[in-house]
């Protein structure tokens, strides 16, 4: 299955191991709750899917890469302790608990949750040493003596031996008591990833038009070639940092992340193109409704992955609107939450001093939030917005030396700016999207290009968000007749399907 498909069924396996009867008893008993192995090639996204999944079903991650550890940090240090058998006193070895374990018992300090996720990497890559400690820990929950608190859940990961020569093979015995999950990498579902995470456009586009370049390892004389969504998405933040700085992106700088020089060459030559398609058809322009005929002109008569590029760009620009949009909602949304509280305390609290601690609690919550994982880059960023908003209202209320309904009226006022931005954003961004369409229609009309621009403005969480809620209609009426189009080539196919079969019976 693909990386979605295995996030599914892991939240599924949370879920029900998580469930509790009517007298508070797990439904599945600690004994039957299988750990979820996840088999798959490196750099798919395991890791993050793990991330995701205990936010998304509110409980902690403890998470560790196997192969850092050795027999002791795993099991503990020995030691020797007096017992006494029958009248008789012994020297026993027991263990100090193990560093693993510890962390689980901290992160339920740090964050308030009872119930988590241990999650072990690499776990089939371990010592000689360890071995043994790895299949007791997915046989009996335990590392040494020290058994796994109630409620937390074991998930691992490895890869197969064809990816790692220090691989060791697990027996029937041991996965015989896993649930083990197979991943294979997936470009669509890579995609949709890549754009809730703002990853560099040329890097989508490029790779929707060279697919086979996504994943790829090969085995030479000189070693392993390969390219990993891994790689990708590490090379998408290099990227953007140095375009932010103002520092040249180069083969040299790509080939440090995909490691593979003959890919890392063909993007490289593709992103020099890219930028120069940006500056060519001047694409911030033709969002703001400045569409020169000459572009229009040049697009028309251009080759197939140069109109793709193009089309990337304007989904990259527009992609970043959409999600300007979500994050002015999201903190305008939680800003008046905070505010109605404060109004709340003003009537028995000083202004400041209510509004001081109300700072301090959610700036309490939202550090216990990120150390638990539950908050996404998107909501972390919010948060961050939100407390600076709020301190700045505390040094305007400082300054103008205002308390009760006058402090009140102050921040209200302040506060109006927020919707007002939103509001703004919204009009643009639909403006901008309008303009896209204009530019679409005018180089393409009702062509494969537009197929394209459609198909991926639904691969986008964000545009697909922004369209449900403050429409568009041309994006409606072209959505229309590509899921027509689809739904009559799948009738087509299913017709072929049946005379097949026909003919097959016929003969």
């Amino acid at each position: 299955m693909n990386i979605k498909q295995a996030k599914q069924e892991i939240k599924r396996s949370i879920q029900a191991y998580l469930a509790k009867d009517e007298l508070g008893n797990y439904r599945i008993p600690s004994i039957r709750q299988r750990p979820v192995l996840i088999m798959g090639p490196p750099g798919i996204g395991k890791t993050q899917i793990m991330e995701q999944v205990a936010r998304e079903c509110g409980v902690a991650l403890v998470a560790y890469t196997i192969t850092h550890h050795t027999r002791q940090s795993a099991v503990g240090l020995p030691f020797i302790q007096h017992k006494n058998y029958g009248g008789t006193e012994y020297a026993v070895t027991e263990y100090t608990m193990s560093e693993i374990i510890a962390s689980i018992y901290e992160k339920m300090e740090q964050t308030g949750l009872k119930e988590g996720i241990l999650f072990i990497d690499e776990i089939n890559c371990v010592s000689e040493t360890l071995a043994p400690t790895m299949l007791q820990f997915l046989q009996q929950k335990t590392f040494g003596s020290h058994r796994i608190p109630e409620g937390w859940i074991i998930a691992a990961a490895c890869n197969p031996p064809e990816y790692n020569k220090s691989v060791k093979e697990f027996d029937i015995v041991t996965l015989d008591r896993v649930k083990k999950i197979d991943v294979q990498e997936d470009f669509s579902v890579w995609k949709e990833y890549a754009y809730q995470n703002n990853l560099h456009g040329a890097i989508i586009s490029y790779l929707e038009i060279k697919k086979e370049n996504f994943y790829r390892i090969q085995t030479t004389v000189d070693g392993k070639l390969f390219a990993t969504a891994r790689g990708w998405e590490d090379l998408s933040q290099i990227i953007q940092t140095y375009e932010i700085l103002g520092m040249p992106v180069d083969q040299d700088l790509i080939i440090q992340y995909i490691q593979f020089p003959a890919i890392a060459k063909d993007f490289a030559n593709y992103l020099e193109l890219y930028y120069k398609y940006q500056t060519d058809y001047q694409i911030e322009a033709i969002l703001s409704g400045m569409i020169s005929e000459q572009a229009i002109s040049k697009l028309k008569s251009s080759q197939f992955d140069e109109r793709l590029s193009v089309i990337g760009l304007l989904l990259s620009k527009l992609s970043q609107q959409f999600q300007q949009v979500e994050l002015q909602d999201l903190l305008t949304t939680q800003l008046f939450e905070q505010l109605k509280s404060w109004k709340t305390k003003l009537q028995t609290y000083p202004a400041i001093q209510s509004l001081v601690e109300l700072i301090q609690g959610y700036r309490d919550t939202l550090e216990q939030k990120k150390q638990a994982g539950q908050l996404d880059q998107l909501q972390l960023q919010t948060g961050q917005k939100v407390l600076q908003i709020l301190e700045k209202y505390v040094l305007q209320l400082k300054q103008e030396s205002l308390e009760g309904q006058d402090a009140f009226e102050l921040v209200k006022n302040q506060f109006q700016q927020q919707p007002e931005k939103r509001k703004q954003l919204i009009q643009d961004t639909a403006a901008s999207l309008d303009y896209a369409f204009d530019f679409m229609e005018a180089a393409f009309g009702n062509s494969q290009e537009m197929v394209i621009f459609i198909t991926e403005l639904n691969a986008n969480y964000f545009s697909m968000k922004f369209i449900n809620e403050h429409g568009c209609d041309r994006y409606y009426m072209y959505n229309k007749g590509l899921l027509f189009q689809e739904r009559q080539k799948e009738v087509l196919e299913e017709i072929q399907e049946l005379t097949q079969l026909t003919r097959k019976d016929f003969d």
